[in-house]
């Protein structure tokens, strides 16, 4: 894996690589391995869920290879991974697959002189690529060892360049010595490899103590968002970089930067207070450089504002904050009626806190003070937890705590408990960002709380408005589907029913109100009523139609409607269908063959009050399926609506008509990405139907519609 992932980066003249995997039945890619780039750069973007809007999600939900050229094209399609990296470079997003089976995702980086184009032997050595690593992807899962996301990503050097002798080595070295002023040399993850005697005097340090440190670390002084971001930007563009920082008290140093795919060469040279200086000082802690910190905050802050739910927000505070901060516990909490509520946490056993969840808010609790007071609590040891909270336990393995009040609108929702492995010193600085965070979560949390309420209001209006059972009809097989759409409140005005009129009459319908809303769903409501109510008087679907339309015509709700009615006749063996708008329905015959059903067309719901529904009449024998379904179930973007109801009857016809639950799931699984919402209806005649002389096997004939 590692030779497969290091040769397609060589093979297609790139700087780095990305490989992501999909666990079986998984939602998110986890990063695995990397190379070309330091893991601190991809930490953000550890876990990807597969709805993220992001290259490498889409390509993978959509099977396809995503191509951004260039900054501007990133930051117009992609703004959120834009802002957190805002430097001029390429890649490529591939899905890996084997067979019908999508095994993750790789994403492929070139510098800033690559042209805003792939070329086409770029998209064969990646595609190619993509397609070996798919099949080891396979052949690991087939011996039983899948490849799986463990902790930490592994970084893979680039392919070894060749090696030089040593005569060659020593007279490099001493050409970089005789140069005036120092230089250094950088690895992939920003540490230093190798540094001159000149550049330790300049650095005002030991040449050991820069060896294998990042400079930020090495040198505190050092420790600036610009430096980290110079540093970043030449290793994602690989374009030259510069900048100049005050060495304390009052030396000025100019760095300039020179990166390729191994590292990056630094000269250190002496500098000016002018020289888009930045002043800098030591930081009062160890622990995450500042750039590093306000680089995850960033993109923190970026994935709360798309954060449509508590899950959602639980998930990015973990996966942004904890690397961010060097923390590795994380509780998210908020109460209810006067108990504590575990909402999410992350490096915790669960029976930890759940001996928590449901409790009463009681103060002897860590977390408990936070949340009732608004005022924030840090622990640099246990025995400084002890003391605040006597009888704690200390069970959960850790060394220092930060406890959070989450603020929303003035007043404590929640807290937000962080814990440290390690003794953790809270500097008052570091205590105000952490604070400052902490508001930041909470009001994202309040605004999840909030959408998480409409949506299970959402829901149980929806399940209000669909039928809960459907009424069991000797001689007939039933299967019917709702399936809401992915984005919004989940709520819309797809309906459909199953009428029983007597022992073999039956009406159908199925409909969709234009929106997704309140709105749409309450006009759906009345819709099915009325269509419900002259149904059972034994209206003919023409007639059913007319009747709801004059009604939505009067209340003019400013909303259209599409229905499809249709009356069976179970001991005849036939249907009478109308429709108004709505999409063909479908019939699978009993020896596999399947017809559209071009239903005489009939106008909207709502639009004029008066408008006849001409019918068709079919015949409906024993073991044939009756197809009704909204327009959620063929539409896409860019697809053609015919083809894609073709793509539906070669459905219908490979499925077992004896399972109708199975086909109506199959029918689903192939759907589009829910933008509109779904609803099926499967109806299936069996052999006794009823005692009449027998079914109706003459041709699909007009009938006289209703007005």
């Amino acid at each position: 894996m590692d030779t497969a992932l290091t040769a397609v980066v060589r093979n297609s003249a790139a700087s780095g690589g990305l490989l992501y995997v999909l666990p079986p039945g998984g939602s998110a890619l986890w990063l695995v391995m990397t190379t070309g780039a330091p893991q601190e750069m991809a930490s953000p973007w550890r876990r990807v869920a597969l709805s993220d809007p992001i290259p490498v999600a889409d390509a993978v939900r959509n099977r396809r290879l995503v191509w951004v050229g260039d900054q501007e094209d990133m930051a117009r399609r992609y703004p959120r991974t834009a802002l957190v990296l805002p430097y001029d470079f390429a890649l490529a997003a591939v899905p890996i697959t084997a067979g019908s089976s999508v095994w993750g995702g790789l994403v492929v980086l070139w510098p800033s002189s690559h042209p805003p184009v792939l070329s086409d032997a770029e998209r064969e050595a990646v595609e190619a690529g993509c397609q070996h690593l798919g099949r080891l992807f396979q052949q690991a899962a087939e011996r039983g060892d899948p490849l799986q996301p463990t902790g930490r990503p592994r970084t893979v050097p680039p392919l070894p360049e060749r090696i030089r002798p040593a005569a060659e080595v020593r007279a490099m070295t001493a050409f970089v010595e005789r140069l005036p002023g120092g230089a250094c040399a950088l690895d992939l993850s920003g540490r230093i490899t190798f540094a001159t005697p000149a550049a330790a005097d300049l650095l005002g340090t030991d040449r050991a103590a820069l060896l294998d440190a990042l400079p930020w670390e090495a040198l505190p002084w050092m420790d600036v968002p610009h430096v980290e971001d110079r540093y970043r930007a030449a290793l994602v563009s690989r374009r030259p970089q510069s900048f100049t920082v005050k060495r304390p008290p009052d030396t000025w140093l100019r760095f300039e930067l020179y990166p390729d795919s191994s590292g990056i060469s630094v000269r250190i040279l002496p500098g000016r207070a002018d020289d888009g200086a930045q002043d800098a000082r030591p930081a009062p802690t160890a622990g995450p450089g500042r750039s590093t910190v306000l680089y995850h905050l960033m993109h923190l802050a970026a994935t709360l504002t798309e954060a449509v739910g508590v899950q959602d927000v639980v998930d990015q505070t973990a996966d942004q904050l904890l690397p961010a901060l060097g923390a590795q516990g994380m509780v998210l909490m908020t109460a209810d009626d006067g108990r504590l509520m575990i909402v999410g946490h992350r490096g915790y056993a669960a029976h930890v806190v759940e001996r928590y969840h449901a409790g009463p808010l009681s103060p002897d609790i860590p977390g408990v003070r936070a949340l009732t007071t608004g005022e924030a609590d840090f622990f640099a040891s246990f025995d400084e937890l002890e003391r605040a909270h006597p009888g704690t336990v200390h069970e959960d393995g850790m060394s220092a705590w930060a406890l959070l009040p989450l603020i929303a609108s003035g007043r404590p929702i929640g807290s937000l408990l962080l814990a440290y492995r390690r003794p953790h010193h809270f500097s008052p600085s570091e205590r105000a960002v952490l604070t400052s965070l902490a508001g930041l979560i909470g009001q994202a949390l309040d605004r999840a709380r909030l959408y998480d309420s409409k949506h299970d209001l959402a829901h149980r209006l929806q399940a209000a408005l669909l039928p809960h059972t459907l009424p069991s009809v000797p001689g007939l097989k039933v299967a019917a589907r709702y399936l809401p759409a992915a984005r919004g409140l989940a709520i819309g005005g797809d309906f459909y029913d199953l009428i029983r009129l007597d022992e073999h009459t039956v009406a159908a319908t199925i409909g969709d109100v234009q929106g997704h809303n309140v709105d749409a769903a309450a006009l759906m409501g009345q819709v099915r009523t009325a269509v419900h109510a002259h149904a059972a008087v034994g209206a003919d679907p023409g007639t059913v139609l007319a009747s709801a339309n004059r009604l939505l015509a009067d209340l003019d709700p400013g909303l259209f409607t599409s229905c499809l009615y249709a009356h069976l006749d179970l001991a005849g063996g036939k249907a009478c269908l109308a429709t108004a708008g709505h999409p063909p329905p479908l019939l699978r015959h009993a020896d596999g063959r399947t017809e559209v059903l071009h239903v005489p067309p009939g106008l909207l719901l709502g639009i004029e009050g008066h408008v006849e529904y001409p019918a068709l009449e079919i015949p409906l024998p024993p073991g044939c399926v009756l197809v009704m379904y909204t327009d959620g179930l063929v539409e896409a973007p860019g697809v053609d609506l015919d083809d894609a109801t073709a793509a539906l009857a070669g459905l219908l016809e490979a499925a077992d008509p004896a399972d109708l639950d199975a086909m109506a799931d199959t029918l689903i699984r192939h759907a589009p990405a829910p933008e509109d919402d779904i609803a099926l209806l499967l109806i299936s005649p069996q052999a006794d139907a009823g005692a009449a002389s027998g079914p109706a096997t003459g041709p699909v004939r007009p009938v006289a519609g209703g007005a």
